[in-house]
């Protein structure tokens, strides 16, 4: 299998809300009612209305594999609407100031609608404000950069933490009915989507009998893979019995789960996101691992999809999405085989996603 590498991925983590599956939380919001005007193009989807408009996507930083996946599928998505009949993005490179300097050249360039990743977060909300006021759709989307629906942007589209951490418990409840130590891994210290996990958590699973080992509200990893072997270095070390690790970004983990053989442990159960690295993994460890169970969450590629449907349904006047916090829904179980067994594709390159809409192959074409 070609292994692209994760640390480039994990680089960016100054970049807090960068990565797969990583929003900063606190999810979307519930969009206006469709208007009584809203006319979908006959032929396209009921989000695509028939005004002809110019449509941006920017990225405050696209460097990566999952960035790539994403920024794809919001081309992707595009498409689907004819009325999308020109199509441009800016990828600020992780520097701020390009990054506001691309949403002011949209503005000048007269798009209609704009897809935001605010990666630099407050700091882009002056930027949003101003495309809104000009009159521009402007939607920031999975990393919440402030200010308000309808007075700084027309809307933000943000994922649910809360969701990702109830499918974690519930599938640890099922598997660990009588109880075990959970280990919680997350980015960078205070980033929202790791804290609002940890308080879903904290409020499904019962301390008494799923204690949650390790500092609070998670062991610090910056999503980085190198860290994350760093913390599960010292955890094992530290922690004669982990039941559990639960972890926001399920590929960061493949370098590190090997630390439990050097210690004659078995590698502990796994919910986490997925991504074809660990699933891999797991295909590959699962006979030497008698305690290995893998359930995974999907990663999030297709936030951006529920983002661009809201923009181009406001712009073009159709009828836009009624939720506009995209959910991420259990993708694996190793247990029960549902939705799905665990997915390894050893022809697919390791940063590929298979959660998300957008085929494999074509992932893998943009990784190339």
């Amino acid at each position: 299998m070609k292994r692209h590498t994760l640390r480039a991925v994990a680089l960016a983590t100054g970049l807090a809300a960068v990565l797969a599956g990583c929003g900063s939380g606190g999810g979307g919001s519930t969009a206006a009612q469709p208007s009584q005007s809203a006319s979908p193009l006959e032929g396209a989807p009921s989000w695509c209305g028939s005004k002809q408009i110019t449509l941006g996507l920017l990225d405050g930083f696209g460097g990566n594999s999952w960035r790539l996946v994403t920024t794809a599928s919001g081309e992707d998505e595009a498409k689907k609407c004819p009325s999308v009949t020109k199509y441009l993005y800016a990828d600020g490179q992780g520097d701020t100031q390009k990054a506001i300097s691309d949403i002011q050249g949209m503005v000048a360039q007269g798009v209609n609608a704009m897809v935001v990743f605010p990666d630099a977060g407050k700091a882009i909300l002056p930027a949003l404000r101003s495309a809104y006021k000009a009159g521009v759709v402007t939607v920031p989307y999975r990393s919440d950069p402030g200010g308000e629906d309808g007075v700084d942007y027309n809307a933000y589209v943000g994922s649910d933490p809360t969701a990702d951490a109830t499918n974690w418990a519930t599938w640890i409840k099922a598997n660990f009915p009588d109880g075990g130590n959970i280990l919680f891994l997350s980015g960078p210290p205070g980033n929202t989507q790791g804290t609002t996990e940890r308080a879903e958590l904290d409020k499904q699973l019962p301390a008494d009998k799923y204690p949650i080992l390790g500092e609070s509200p998670f062991e610090v990893t910056n999503w980085d893979p190198a860290k994350t072997q760093q913390v599960l270095t010292a955890a094992i070390a530290k922690y004669p019995q982990i039941d559990v690790i639960v972890s926001d970004f399920g590929p960061s983990l493949v370098g590190a789960l090997p630390e439990f053989a050097k210690s004659g442990r078995s590698i502990p159960a796994v919910a986490a996101s997925d991504g074809n690295v660990l699933s891999c993994f797991y295909e590959d460890n699962k006979a030497a691992n008698p305690d290995f169970k893998l359930m995974t969450v999907t990663t999030g590629n297709d936030n951006v999809r529920l983002a661009i449907q809201y923009a181009v349904a406001t712009a073009t006047g159709g009828v836009p999405p009624t939720n506009l916090t995209f959910e991420a829904p259990v993708f694996e179980d190793s247990v029960s085989g549902k939705p799905n067994p665990v997915k390894c594709d050893k022809n697919l390159p390791a940063d590929v996603y298979l959660s998300a809409q957008l085929p494999g192959d074509a992932q893998a074409a943009l990784l190339k």
